[in-house]
C-alpha cells in the first residue's frame, strides 16, 4: 500500500470509529451515525491506488452509490424571530455616501486655499 492509501485508510477508520461511538449514544446523535459510516465507505473508495487502477481500467467504474438517509429540508424554528427585510435602499445609501464625499472634497479644497504653501 502506498503512503496516500494508508492516510486515507486511517482517516476512514477514524470516521468509522466516530460513527460507531455516536451510534452507541442513541437519541438525536445516533441519526448522524449512518451518514458518517457512508462517508467512511466513500472515503475508502477514494484511495489514490484504487483511483489509479480505475483510470487504467483494472477496476470497474460503475459502483453503486452508498445508501445514506436523505437530509430533511431545513425549516425555521417555531419560536425563532423572523428576519425583517426592511432597511435603507442600497442606492440611496450609495448616493448619500457620494454626496458626503463630494462635500468633504470641496471643504478640503476650500481650506487648502486658505493656507497656501508658497
Amino acid at each position: 500500500m502506498a503512503v496516500g492509501d494508508n492516510a486515507v485508510e486511517r482517516a476512514a477508520d477514524k470516521l468509522q470509529e466516530a460513527a460507531d461511538k455516536v451510534a452507541g449514544r442513541g437519541g438525536v446523535a445516533a441519526k448522524v451515525a449512518q451518514p458518517l459510516a457512508d462517508d467512511a465507505a466513500f472515503l475508502r473508495k477514494l484511495k489514490p491506488g484504487l483511483v489509479a487502477r480505475r483510470i487504467k481500467g483494472e477496476l470497474p467504474t460503475n459502483g453503486t452509490p452508498a445508501s445514506g438517509t436523505p437530509h430533511p429540508p431545513l425549516r425555521p424554528r417555531p419560536g425563532a424571530p423572523k428576519r425583517s427585510r426592511g432597511g435603507v435602499n442600497p442606492l440611496v445609501l450609495v448616493g448619500g455616501a457620494l454626496a458626503v464625499g463630494i462635500f468633504l472634497a470641496k471643504v478640503l479644497d476650500w481650506r487648502s486655499h486658505a493656507h497656501p504653501r508658497d
